[in-house]
């Protein structure tokens, strides 16, 4: 199976059909979201009915979560919280639904899907530190498990009791591994690079590829100041932060 994997793509419609752009000569069998289709962005509606029309598999988000009233949006930034009050009022009851049906957590026999931790995946942790990232490792029982949040993309392996932050973006899992992939971000990646970030996993030979894609980043950008959201969620997304 060859599997896209992607996350936080944040209503940014041009950078999700990027990404699924790429991904159409690239033999896919299915595809997954590791959380927030919602928040920052101008295309909340469509980003959502993409998902939908793609069967793509989701797990909640922090945003997807707060937008449906599920989490509590007021321990979000201030851009954040204005973003999601604008976003549960232009989403309708039904996508409202969707988002609220999404589980914190997704699991089959080749990788576990999570938005932020393994522990606590209600908590929304950001992966920041070698706790978290030890805590999660010791609750995998796959050979990999696919996360998001931090809008960066990284690997960590374990082997053994040895945790090591490998400095690729394409390797083949080895056998006796434990391995933890944050995808980045589709809509908006933070580590300085502006291309939207998805990853895509075969389990056949053992690869998983980290890519970027670029998208028209200006075309958003109008979006977002069109709908008078905060002029700071469109000059960011040029400036990859």
């Amino acid at each position: 199976m060859r599997y896209a994997i992607f996350s936080d793509i944040h209503s940014n419609l041009e950078a999700l059909n990027a990404v699924l752009k790429d991904l159409q000569d690239q033999n896919i069998d299915a595809y997954f979201c590791c959380g927030d289709i919602v928040g920052y962005g101008a295309d909340p509606s469509r980003c959502i009915n993409r998902i939908r029309e793609i069967g793509a598999i989701s797990v909640a988000g922090n945003h997807d979560w707060a937008v449906c009233g599920k989490s509590q949006h007021m321990r979000l930034n201030a851009l954040a919280r204005e973003s999601i009050l604008w976003t549960a009022s232009v989403i309708s009851k039904e996508e409202r639904d969707f988002l609220l049906g999404l589980e914190l957590v997704f699991r089959n026999n080749d990788f576990v899907l999570v938005h932020g931790t393994l522990h606590a995946p209600e908590a929304f942790h950001y992966l920041l530190s070698f706790f978290h990232v030890q805590r999660t490792l010791s609750l995998l029982d796959e050979p990999v498990c696919f996360i998001g949040h931090s809008h960066i993309q990284e690997i960590f392996v374990q082997k053994e009791n040895k945790i090591d932050h490998l400095k690729t973006y394409s390797f083949h899992l080895e056998p006796d591994c434990k391995y933890l992939v944050n995808v980045g971000s589709v809509g908006q990646p933070r580590d300085r690079d502006p291309n939207a970030a998805y990853c895509v996993y075969d389990t056949e030979t053992k690869m998983i590829d980290l890519k970027r894609v670029s998208y028209d980043i200006k075309k958003t950008q109008n979006k977002i100041m069109a709908v008078n959201l905060p002029k700071a969620l469109a000059s960011r997304l040029l400036l990859g932060i």
